[in-house]
């Protein structure tokens, strides 16, 4: 499936699209570019799912935790730091890819050997008219 995202004005409406996609499925592998949008399609995804919290990069911290107003637990990694498997281990990257809570990571390749084979792939494009394409794969 692909989803468009015109515009920041119009991220909500693809991420309310994004979100009708879930299902029971719970990881999620944000692959792109350096700039092509993860950051902010993740952020737009879980405003959308009511996060009251601010919603930005965990680029030093490597994990945030959010809840969404019904209750559910949303992890966002920026594996982008992580330079050894080892290290995603030490924080207990496991324990929140198999909690069944909903896992949204950037930078994903960087703990390939621990994801779980159910991984759902999202891949950000960025078009020469600065609108995006989603593939949900």
């Amino acid at each position: 499936m692909i989803i468009e995202i015109e515009s920041l004005d119009t991220i909500n409406e693809s991420a309310l699209k994004f979100i009708d996609q879930i299902g029971d499925r719970t990881v999620f592998a944000f692959n792109g570019k350096m700039g092509a949008g993860k950051t902010t399609f993740i952020k737009a995804i879980c405003e959308t799912m009511g996060v009251q919290e601010t919603v930005n990069s965990p680029t030093f911290s490597i994990v945030n935790e959010y809840e969404a107003a019904d209750g559910r637990i949303i992890y966002h990694f920026d594996c982008y730091r992580i330079n050894k498997i080892q290290e995603a281990l030490d924080l207990g990257a496991e324990e929140y890819l198999y909690s069944g809570n909903l896992c949204f990571i950037e930078w994903s390749e960087n703990i390939a050997p621990i994801l779980p084979d159910t991984v759902v792939n999202v891949d950000i494009e960025e078009l020469e008219n600065g609108k995006r394409n989603v593939t949900i794969r």
